[in-house]
C-alpha cells in the first residue's frame, strides 16, 4: 500500500480532517509538527554540520567562534549549537567522551591527536578517514585526511 493510498484511511481514523491534517507530498505523508529529518538529527550529526558550514573561518588560538576558532573551540562550539556541553581544552574534551575504537568510530565522532598519553588536536570525524577541524594558526576550518595512526576517538555522550 502506497502512502497516497494510506491518507483516506488515516483521515478515516482520526475521526475529522480537522483533528489531523495530513499533506501528501511526493508520496511522503507530512504531519504538521512533527519534526523535519535535519531537526530530527541525533547531536553528533548537527554538531557534524555545524563544523562543515564554518569552512573557511580562520583558526585563532583560545577562539571558541563564531567566526574564529581553535580546534577544540570549534568542537566546543559545534557540539554546543547541537545541544551537548563539553569542557574547553583537547585533552578536557577527551575525558569527558565514551572511547571508541577506530573499527566503532562513526560520523560525529571527536579524533583526538595524541603523542604518547597527551592530546594535542581534536577534530570531528566526518567519514571515510576525513576530519573537519581547525588546524593551526594561519590556517582555516576545513575538511581533511586524517594524516597519523596517533589517534582516538571519542563519542560525545
Amino acid at each position: 500500500m502506497t502512502a497516497l493510498n494510506r491518507v483516506p484511511s488515516l483521515l478515516a481514523r482520526a475521526g475529522t480532517a480537522s483533528a489531523l491534517t495530513l499533506a501528501v507530498a511526493g508520496g511522503s505523508l507530512l504531519v504538521p509538527g512533527a519534526a523535519p529529518e535535519a531537526e530530527a538529527a541525533p547531536p553528533a550529526t548537527k554538531a557534524l554540520q555545524i563544523a562543515a558550514s564554518k569552512r573557511g573561518s580562520p583558526y585563532r588560538w583560545g577562539a571558541t567562534g563564531p567566526h574564529t576558532f581553535d580546534c577544540s573551540g570549534l568542537t566546543l562550539y559545534s557540539f554546543k549549537a547541537a545541544g551537548k556541553k563539553l569542557p574547553r581544552t583537547a585533552a578536557q574534551q577527551y575525558n569527558k567522551t565514551r572511547h571508541v575504537s577506530a573499527s566503532h568510530r562513526k560520523r560525529g565522532d571527536l579524533v583526538f591527536f595524541h603523542s604518547g598519553r597527551g592530546v594535542y588536536h581534536v577534530g570531528i570525524y566526518a567519514g571515510k578517514g576525513k576530519i573537519w577541524h581547525s588546524p593551526k594558526t594561519g590556517a582555516v576550518v576545513r575538511l581533511e585526511r586524517i594524516w597519523t595512526r596517533s589517534v582516538w576517538y571519542g563519542r560525545v555522550r
